[in-house]
């Protein structure tokens, strides 16, 4: 760029700054998505061992994925107490909780699904989180219920400044023809996507490039891991499956995708310290990726 263009394009800058005008960033500009993880490696120890263990891992940032039977996260049989606890081990690992998943039924009435869905919302106020994650439903009977149930929640979620966003996991949420046809069935501006590359290969066998491109734009939040064929393992790491992580992100870039990313696979090893050296190895492997994007 010479003296003149550069004079030119630096007016143009602030000529659209003043004017209040969003200038898209060149593809070319690297990016800082943050990178956090899931819980669900450590699901065999405590959940205090999976707090020290993912901050050991280099990771600033938890997500509430998996529960078991010591720790129902934000489900509906959460005590005030116990959520009050959680808080405070959460913030005494150093650690900050951003979602929470959501487990609705849709085999109950429509009022009792609702309620249930609500207090969960409820306790992913208690705990300060930005995302509640809900995996759409296998059964196609239950479709047309779930569309309902979701949108009372992503209007709920709304009031309390929550985002409700919704991961491909098979069923009606299997890939970008199921997910757009929940979209426009849920019908509100809460309901997001969180992509989950590896998932599509999981359930459907699909290239998850191609089934991201037409949902893109509406992607907060990526769920990492990686899946090597339909129904294979995805407790691997990154760069052993077929997802192709930097087109992936290359799409999500050009769409203008801002973070998160969640790591969720990884393999998990003999002891909780193996586990967490593995899930730090997927993290440098996604900001190696990430700096070539």
């Amino acid at each position: 760029m010479n003296r003149r263009e550069f004079l030119h394009h630096t007016v143009g800058v602030g000529a659209a700054a003043a004017a209040g005008v969003c200038l898209t960033p060149s593809l070319g500009a690297s990016v800082r998505w943050p990178i956090g993880c899931f819980n669900r490696p450590w699901t065999t120890w405590s959940f205090d061992e999976t707090l020290k263990q993912i901050k050991a891992a280099g990771y600033r940032t938890t997500g509430l994925l998996t529960r078991t039977k010591d720790e129902p996260f934000i489900g509906a049989d959460a005590t005030p107490e116990y959520l009050a606890r959680l808080k405070q081990r959460i913030a005494a690992s150093g650690l900050k909780a951003n979602m929470g998943a959501l487990r609705s039924r849709h085999d109950v009435p429509l009022d009792e699904s609702i309620k249930e869905v609500r207090r969960q919302v409820d306790n992913a106020g208690a705990l300060a989180l930005t995302f509640l994650l809900t995996f759409g439903v296998d059964k196609p009977e239950e479709y047309e219920h779930y569309y309902k149930v979701m949108g009372d929640a992503a209007a709920y979620a709304q009031e309390r400044r929550i985002k409700l966003v919704m991961k491909p996991h098979g069923g009606g949420s299997g890939a970008s023809d199921e997910i757009v046809a929940a979209m426009k069935a849920v019908q509100h501006p809460n309901f997001k996507i969180w992509y989950d590359a590896g998932n599509i290969i999981y359930y459907t066998g699909k290239d998850p490039v191609e089934e991201l491109k037409p949902i893109a734009r509406h992607v907060t939040g990526f769920c990492a891991k990686d899946c090597a064929a339909l129904k294979s393992d995805v407790m691997i790491q990154f760069g052993t499956g077929k997802v192709d992580f930097a087109a992936v992100f290359g799409t999500l870039k050009a769409a203008g995708f801002d973070g998160p990313i969640m790591v969720e696979g990884c393999k998990v090893g003999a002891t909780a310290e193996e586990t967490m050296a593995n899930a730090r190895a997927n993290r440098k492997f996604l900001e190696n990726v990430l700096a070539q994007v």
